[in-house]
């Protein structure tokens, strides 16, 4: 009975979403208004994120069972948003997704259209370890359409969606997919792993990539650094570490969550899955990007509606928020390559780069018509920069015109202007809840 009543109050509140291009010179803002539900926040970044939209400021409100949000957003190269087309999408998934049910956690996320097998793997990274992994795929027969892989603090996650190379279609007989994840849990535990190294194999992949390896590294505690992890003054991706802070907020019952780091895309969007995964609501919130820097604030509670109730909880939240900044970021030397697929591509590509003591830290895998276009994030066997004379070699053997050099993640990144940091500090400070987005609706 309360569901049907929830739905009718949906209905009667239908999510409203709308679209501007002349309150703000450089940027398109869109304004999000509907009923509130755990979960609404990170829908509405993900459709926003999965458009490939830059968000460079927002201002967040949900209180009083109210949503109410604001995002300035940007194309990739840093221009409003002016196709008609591209807004009305943008409007239509924003009120599709809205107005749905409230979302069970982690059930937020896009259902692939391709009939296909997702894999998704963790366990200790070591070198050679993704060769291993497209080997063991191609001798199975396995055709990697797409994959995603993620590295951080020795921990290694991946989901790979894989065809069958003779049907073009997912996998589905039991006995071989028993096989397919018995052979790479084998690679997975191979040094003995002191957490548990895990296959999981699907017919069906129902989940943004992205989400699912937050969830997975999550899972996997990969935000508890290793002893001999030497933390320096600068993150995997060349930029300050991020800075994380708590504070209390003991007149309105919030807990006050600050952050600042290097700025990249899709940087909301993993700090609001950890935030959502970890179960705490955010009220009230503003994100600003400057320079190249990222300041986020927000005002959260638990589900249960609490505040941080301990020291150690607070620890917790700074490590996992810490994890969500770096996960993602991308560490080494940015490699394209473009060619046309074939069964056993990626294994070759893969066992040339290791053969030649190259670590694979981050690894985005696509293929379209009949054309594979892969990025590789490579750093030599000790994490450092990869001497140029292996590139060369490297590329010699792949094809100069098939693999590409994009961009050297290792150059430390300009220093950001002082105006920057002065507006950083001067409208960002926490005033002890005197922030004017904190009103009472009720």
């Amino acid at each position: 009975m309360d569901d049907e009543f929830a739905k009718l109050i949906r209905r009667m509140n239908p999510p409203r979403v709308v679209i501007d291009n002349k309150t703000c010179e450089d940027a398109t803002v869109i304004q999000v208004d509907s009923l509130n539900k755990h979960g609404i926040l990170l829908e509405v970044v993900q459709v926003l994120t999965d458009m490939n939209l830059v968000i460079t400021k927002a201002y967040i409100s949900s209180d009083g069972g109210w949503f109410m949000d604001v995002f300035n957003v940007v194309d990739q190269d840093g221009k409003k948003i002016r196709d008609k087309e591209v807004m009305d999408n943008v409007k239509r998934r924003i009120e599709n997704s809205a107005s749905l049910a409230p979302s069970r956690r982690g059930s937020v996320g896009v259902m692939h259209s391709e009939e296909q097998t997702s894999i998704e793997l963790t366990g200790t990274d070591r070198p050679g370890l993704l060769s291993e992994v497209c080997a063991v795929l191609s001798t199975l027969d396995c055709n990697v359409t797409n994959a995603e892989i993620w590295t951080h603090n020795y921990r290694a996650a991946a989901v790979v969606h894989v065809t069958d190379d003779l049907t073009g279609s997912a996998i589905k007989d039991p006995k071989r997919l028993v096989t397919i994840k018995k052979k790479l849990c084998n690679i997975l535990k191979v040094n003995d792993d002191l957490k548990t190294a895990k296959t999981i194999v699907s017919p069906t992949g129902a989940m943004n990539r992205g989400r699912r390896l937050h969830q997975i590294m999550f899972a996997d505690r990969d935000y508890e650094r290793v002893e001999s992890d030497n933390v320096t003054e600068r993150d995997h991706g060349g930029g300050l570490r991020p800075d994380v802070s708590i504070m209390d907020c003991s007149d309105r019952d919030y807990t006050i969550v600050m952050m600042r780091s290097t700025d990249r895309p899709k940087l909301l969007f993993d700090i609001v899955c950890t935030l959502t995964d970890m179960q705490y609501v955010v009220f009230h919130g503003v994100v600003y990007t400057g320079g190249k820097e990222a300041y986020q604030e927000f005002y959260i509670r638990h589900v249960d509606g609490l505040p941080i109730g301990s020291e150690a909880e607070r620890e917790r939240i700074i490590q996992c928020l810490e994890a969500a900044i770096e996960r993602r970021a991308s560490e080494g030397l940015e490699l394209e390559l473009c060619t046309e697929d074939r069964l056993g591509l990626l294994a070759d590509i893969t066992r040339i780069f290791r053969e030649n003591s190259l670590c694979i830290k981050k690894a985005e895998i696509s293929t379209k018509g009949g054309k594979a276009k892969d990025t590789f994030y490579v750093t030599d066997a000790s994490g450092n920069p990869v001497d140029p004379r292996i590139i060369d070699s490297v590329r010699r053997q792949i094809g100069l015109t098939e693999l590409q050099i994009k961009q050297n993640q290792n150059l430390p990144p300009e220093p950001p202007e002082t105006t920057v940091q002065y507006l950083f500090s001067y409208f960002f400070k926490p005033r002890a809840c005197q922030n004017k987005l904190i009103r009472s609706y009720s």
